[in-house]
């Protein structure tokens, strides 16, 4: 049946012009119904069309559409696959972390595309003007929804379909790799029996045989990649030798370069006959690779693919295996969610990965399936073939998962605290039967439900499985009272600030609570706001391999180290040493994570300190974290503030001797030329220094003494000749604070002082200037005044 005869004014808007067996047996429940729909489908089978139909309805209808994808390339990729809608007049706008959301897009867009964790902060901050779009949605597909199973992302994805739900109750259409319990998921998404479909094997485009085979363990966890990697040759060898191609999935980035390395060797060694190194029109065409030992490979036939790859590059790696000119691929795990480059062999060689949040961890087990499912090229292969190579001792369980499948779980009971604390900041929940309807609403619900035993309930009737689950949020609500993060008035509940806070930037819950200790402590100092970081629940797991120990002892030699483990301190250390840019080698391969990570919770310090502090503590959490972003010194970070300064341009002209934007105005464009800016560069800062605070403080009639015991009351102004800014103005006397304020600086701020003769003499009066939202050094200026 041909797209054009179903749905003839979006015909173009598909990839292919004819609908394949599955795809026509599914078709016409989601055109003519509005029910929520469910479907697993084997990888590769044309699922996608499936959510593109009900696209195409609801933008037929006037309505509004949005995809969640699993990964944010996947999100990319559909704002590229899609300009075949952009074509016939409906825009497509991708929300991301990564991107400057444009509100009035968002707002006007027909098919949004984002990740389950954006669609999490959206719908939390849906009453927004910025986030309003969200509750417009007519609706919703999910892209991969047994990813409820996953361990880190599962109760997200489940939370923020459930509270989409209560917000608009868009249509729901779920899709999903085999999944063998299909029924939980349709029941939970009230999806009826006609808009339910379990597709099985025999739906695959291509039979796939999967097997295991093991290697033998040694004492050296190098030496045994290099086992598994020849254990895979062995296993790819017959395949690409008639004329199929490999595809080899590996635990990490860095591991799919020396795989491939090491494979050109190997294969040489085995006389194989692989690579083009005879045609001169694909030798051309590989110096368009951006990457050296890529384009080196490449003319072997050999490549690697990661998601830290130019565009370019894998966009090329992505054509050329389409087109068999590389028959050798390795690749990380996230090419099995995105791009469809099935191969006639698939070996996992690496069922675990090292995070460097969590230390070695097993690899998924839906991850596994789904890179077994890339095996078999349609309209090449009859049959794919997906291996597992792994150790003795894991073999039965990847056997048992390869013939049981994979039962999809919910991971909320896990984090119940954390996202009740959520919703009652939100203010969906307000008191004990509120939290009981909330929960009814997830999949955890439904799942406990089916199998009570497994989720803690017994074996119980209806009757007692309420009255226990009503016991079980009573408990996580008197636990968060008993810490702090809400309060209770009868059967009414409200979040605190510390609740509010903690569910505004997505902290643990223990997190949150060691912030609020350190915001309310006796001492706000670098050392202790580096610590507080450090220490924080989100770096638990983080691991300190003996190879690097030598260079964390390096870095806080001569640092104030409190009693921190291990993993604390490789933390430390790679804070320490990014806030001067010198990370050692040796902590690199874990550095951008948890730098990545580090950034977020030193700017939910940053609140932390506004609210519980003060504006001083706040700006020196804000410098800390410009610091760790740019990796420069302490005399330089205000540099950052401005536009068109990085990090290297920042310690440029701070040797120079400029390190404010007033310093940078003053120069002006000529003195910024001399430093070694091109005079384009140098209008530009100059134009965006002048955007940002200039601070002077005005002393007035001060006077220079006073006879003990009296006592004069004085003005002190603070002007401002940039732009305007919220900023803490603190007056102290010999260093013990006097007065402290809060004010907008958009216009003169005068600031009482009070001038004393008491028993010291001289008394000094400082008065500091800072900005708790901007990474500028804080302003001050004293006086003297003697006491006769």
């Amino acid at each position: 049946m041909e797209v054009a005869e179903v749905l003839p004014d979006f015909a173009d808007a598909f990839a292919f012009e004819e609908f394949n067996e599955m795809q026509r047996e599914a078709y016409r429940p989601i055109l003519d119904t509005d029910e929520n729909v469910v479907a697993s489908a084997p990888t590769g089978s044309g699922k996608t069309a499936l959510a593109e139909l009900a696209i195409c309805k609801a933008l037929a209808d006037g309505g509004t559409a949005l995809f969640m994808a699993p990964l944010r390339a996947l999100t990319n990729e559909k704002e590229s696959d899609w300009e075949r809608f952009e074509e016939l007049g409906f825009s497509v706008y991708v929300v991301t972390g990564e991107r400057d959301l444009n509100p009035r897009r968002a707002e006007r867009a027909d098919i949004l595309v984002m990740t389950p964790e954006k669609a999490d902060s959206a719908t939390r901050k849906h009453d927004t003007r910025r986030y309003s779009f969200i509750t417009d949605v007519d609706v919703c597909v999910i892209d991969e929804v047994h990813l409820l199973d996953s361990e880190k992302r599962g109760s997200v994805l489940e939370v923020t379909i459930s509270r989409l739900r209560r917000l608009c109750d868009p249509r729901i259409v779920a899709l999903s790799a085999t999944m063998p319990n299909v029924d939980d998921v349709a029941a939970w998404l009230d999806a009826p029996e006609e808009t339910t479909f379990q597709f099985g094997d025999e739906y695959r485009p291509v039979d796939l045989h999967a097997d295991v085979r093991t290697y033998t363990h040694g004492e050296n966890s190098f030496a045994d990649k290099y086992r598994r990697l020849y254990r895979a040759l062995d296993l790819a060898e017959p395949h690409i030798e008639d004329g199929g191609q490999a595809l080899v999935f590996v635990s990490s980035r860095q591991d799919t370069v020396q795989a491939a390395k090491k494979a050109r060797d190997e294969i040489a060694e085995r006389d194989l006959s692989m690579g083009a190194r005879g045609d001169y029109d694909y030798h051309t065409e590989t110096q368009q690779l951006e990457n050296d030992t890529l384009r080196k490979s490449a003319l072997d036939g050999v490549a690697f693919h990661h998601a830290g790859l130019s565009k370019n590059d894998k966009d090329l790696i992505e054509e050329w295996f389409k087109q068999g000119q590389i028959q050798l691929l390795f690749s990380t795990s996230t090419l099995a969610w995105g791009v469809n480059l099935p191969a006639r062999c698939v070996v996992i060689r690496d069922t675990k990965y090292h995070d460097p949040l969590e230390g070695e961890v097993d690899m998924s087990p839906l991850d596994v399936l789904q890179m077994l499912g890339r095996a078999g090229r349609p309209g090449y292969d009859d049959v794919g073939y997906g291996w597992i190579v792994c150790d003795r001792s894991d073999a039965d369980k990847y056997r048992k998962l390869l013939r049981d499948g994979k039962e999809i779980e919910s991971r909320l009971a896990e984090d119940l605290d954390s996202h009740l604390n959520a919703e009652i900041a939100m203010g969906t929940i307000d008191d004990v039967d509120d939290i009981v309807e909330w929960v009814e609403t997830t999949f955890y619900y439904r799942r406990a439900r089916t199998v009570p035993e497994q989720y803690g309930f017994g074996d119980l009737d209806d009757a007692a499985f309420d009255d226990a689950l009503r016991e079980q949020v009573s408990d996580a609500l008197a636990g968060l009272e008993e810490r702090g993060f809400v309060e209770t008035e009868g059967l009414h509940v409200d979040s605190t600030a510390l609740g509010t806070l903690a569910s505004k930037y997505y902290l643990r819950l223990d997190t949150a609570e060691r912030f609020h200790a350190v915001a309310t402590g006796d001492e706000i100092n670098v050392d202790a706001v580096l610590e507080a970081v450090a220490t924080a629940g989100e770096f638990d797991s983080v691991t300190a391999r003996s190879a690097e120990r030598d260079a964390i002892s390096a870095v806080l030699s001569g640092q104030q180290v409190g009693d921190v483990d291990a993993g604390q301190r490789k933390v430390l250390a790679i804070l320490h040493s990014s806030m001067t840019g010198s990370t050692p080698a040796d902590l690199s391969s874990d550095a951008w994570v948890i730098r990545q990570n580090a950034v977020r919770l030193l700017s939910s310090l940053q609140a932390f300190f506004g609210r519980f502090a003060d504006p001083r503590a706040a700006n020196l959490a804000r410098r800390i974290e410009a610091r760790l972003e740019n990796g420069v010194s302490s005399d330089a970070v205000g540099l950052t503030a401005v536009d068109g300064i990085g990090s290297g341009r920042a310690s440029k002209l701070a040797s120079e001797g400029m390190t404010t934007p007033a310093d940078v105005q003053s120069a002006g464009v000529d003195g910024l030329v001399a430093a070694g800016l091109s005079e384009g560069v140098a209008e530009r800062v100059v134009d965006s220094a002048g955007e940002l605070p200039v601070v002077g403080i005005e002393w007035g009639q001060f006077p220079e003494s006073i006879a003990q015991g009296d006592n004069e009351m004085c003005e002190v102004t603070v002007t401002n000749a940039g732009g305007s800014a919220q900023a803490g103005v603190r007056v102290t006397v010999n260093d013990v604070e006097m007065t402290a304020t809060e004010a907008y600086l958009s216009q003169p701020v005068e600031v009482p002082v009070g001038v004393f003769g008491g028993s010291e003499s001289p008394m000094e009066f400082t008065v500091e200037v800072c900005f708790p939202e901007l990474p500028l050094l804080p302003v001050r200026d004293s006086r003297t005044v003697r006491v006769e």
